[in-house]
């Protein structure tokens, strides 16, 4: 499965949002998100442009894997998640268990996320809301699409951003601004 998939420094929140709800839109969420992100023991992640965390959002526990970006107009890449056993005894025991296999801890991104959900041109559309800490305000726009529908998903995000007068593009990953943010201020905690 793909995430297609575009970020923007936000704009004026109150308006985009009254358009979402003009069009249908549904709020789905509102949680905080935290992402506890490796390295890996066999390759060079930053290098390769691909990722792997363990998710936390509330109790629940996800490990996700994104592979590169695959163009230059969205953030598009393969993704892998997969649900964990809910609770902090399966968090830590995950931690353990990367750990054993060489995985080490490279940063966590704390975001609050807003998450509004609509349906546009066939497609399950979620745009997210997002405070991150450290780095600021942000609206992700991201449709999970096959590889033959990657094409037209696009499309389609970059209409509704252009429609929700999204245009300051992000193409920085959190974990990357984090990682900025902290190597300027050395005194900032992992």
């Amino acid at each position: 499965m793909l995430e297609v998939e575009v970020k923007y420094r936000s704009a004026d929140r109150t308006a985009a949002v009254a358009t979402l709800l003009d069009w249908g839109a549904t709020l789905k969420q509102d949680r905080t998100d935290v992402d506890l992100y490796f390295s890996a023991p066999d390759r060079d992640l930053k290098a390769t442009d691909e990722a792997f965390r363990l998710r936390r959002i509330g109790l629940k526990n996800y490990l996700t894997y994104k592979g590169p970006k695959r163009d230059t107009e969205t953030k598009t890449r393969s993704e892998i998640e997969v649900p964990l056993a809910e609770g902090d005894a399966t968090a830590t025991d995950t931690e353990r268990l990367l750990a054993a296999l060489g995985y080490k801890p490279v940063t966590t991104v704390r975001k609050k996320r807003r998450v509004y959900h609509l349906s546009r041109d066939g497609f399950d559309l979620e745009v997210c809301f997002d405070s991150v800490d450290r780095v600021g305000e942000f609206v992700e726009l991201e449709i999970l699409a096959e590889e033959s529908q990657y094409e037209a998903a696009k499309a389609v995000l970059l209409a509704v951003a252009a429609e929700l007068g999204l245009t300051e593009q992000e193409r920085r990953s959190y974990l990357g601004m984090v990682l900025e943010a902290r190597a300027k201020n050395t005194n900032t905690p992992i």
